[in-house]
């Protein structure tokens, strides 16, 4: 079941990417093509095969884990970025364009390299399993290492959780509703994240279905907004889009 929703979640990302392809050549709205671009990359990184394989080819140490982290914090923060653009959330622009937000990046993403450091790191594993199987201390310092990892995006959804939810009561059309919901729903998957130490070692497989799930919530989002646009252009090609 969890490999079915990996790579469902990848070839959705795929998907969405090389539908974005022609707009992009065209130079229209190529900030959505980055994020898709960017979200299969994240996606492709967290599965074993592809993970191993590239893990491999850069000297095996796990470094691959360490990219996927920094790759999924910008997919999060073109995605707020988007947001507040769209939807001129100003009031979340400062906690995450402003200096706390600039602060709380700096701080997580340097205590996440920080950890990946001081972990035996050999040994390519995708999600750091065989890492954190090698001693006790390895085990916290993976543990640790994660939940750096799932600061920032569980921050970045969680300043933008009120402007969503104002977005999803308002008489905005459907589609974009719609949109903010799914983009509501997977900014709440990402806060959640931070209770995965907390979870049963018998429900370990919920932390897949979060992650993807997340995953998922935020392209079709991104799509519903895409839909959004491409209806407000052909029934009034006058008319501006929110998602800008």
């Amino acid at each position: 079941m969890i490999e079915i929703l990996q790579w469902s979640t990848l070839a959705i990302c795929c998907a969405a990417a090389v539908a974005r392809i022609p707009s992009a050549v065209r130079g229209e709205n190529r900030s959505l093509f980055y994020i898709f671009v960017l979200a299969t990359l994240a996606i492709l990184l967290s599965i074993d095969g592809p993970y191993i394989a590239i893990d491999r080819l850069l000297g095996g140490t796990n470094v691959a884990n360490l990219i996927l982290r920094f790759v999924i914090f910008a997919v999060i923060f073109f995605i707020g970025l988007r947001f507040i653009r769209g939807f001129g959330a100003h009031e979340a622009r400062r906690w995450l364009l402003g200096l706390p937000g600039l602060l709380v990046f700096g701080v997580i993403a340097a205590v996440m390299v920080v950890f990946f450091i001081m972990m035996d790191s050999n040994g390519s594993s995708a999600g750091l399993v065989a890492v954190s199987q090698r001693s006790e201390r390895n085990a916290q310092l993976v543990e640790y290492y994660g939940a750096a990892g799932r600061a920032y995006p569980a921050y970045v959804s969680l300043v933008l959780l009120p402007a969503m939810a104002k977005a999803v009561a308002s008489r905005l059309p459907v589609l974009v509703r719609a949109g903010a919901l799914l983009l509501a729903v997977g900014g709440v998957c990402l806060a959640v994240s931070l209770l995965f130490p907390f979870i049963p070692a018998q429900l370990q497989s919920l932390r897949f279905i979060i992650n993807y799930g997340a995953a998922l919530c935020f392209v079709l989002g991104l799509a519903a907004f895409w839909a959004a646009r491409v209806r407000a252009t052909q029934s009034n090609p006058r008319r501006s889009s929110t998602a800008k």
